[in-house]
């Protein structure tokens, strides 16, 4: 199962958050999720029928879509700037 290292999530906070332990901030954690849900993704591609982890991406999307929604309340211009800067929209 594809795992998410300390050193990369430390990296993503570093990256998105205003210092190095912010890791409660919605881009953080958008950041966060994003990582995540491409991990599992590679791991769906090879392993079709795992169901249990395919439940689990869904709720991953859903959680980042409610943060994302957030952010569009809230931060409008930093919504815009995360979706083009972890490339979310095509």
């Amino acid at each position: 199962m594809p795992t998410m290292t300390r050193e990369i999530a430390a990296k993503l906070v570093k990256e998105h958050g205003k210092n190095e332990k912010d890791s409660g901030n919605p881009r953080t954690q958008i950041a966060l999720l994003t990582h995540r849900i491409a991990e599992i993704t590679e791991h769906l591609k090879v392993h079709k029928k795992d169901k249990h982890t395919r439940r689990g991406l869904t709720t991953l999307v859903a959680q980042r879509r409610r943060l994302l929604n957030y952010m569009t309340r809230t931060d409008l211009e930093g919504y815009r700037a995360l979706i083009k800067q972890l490339d979310l929209r095509r």
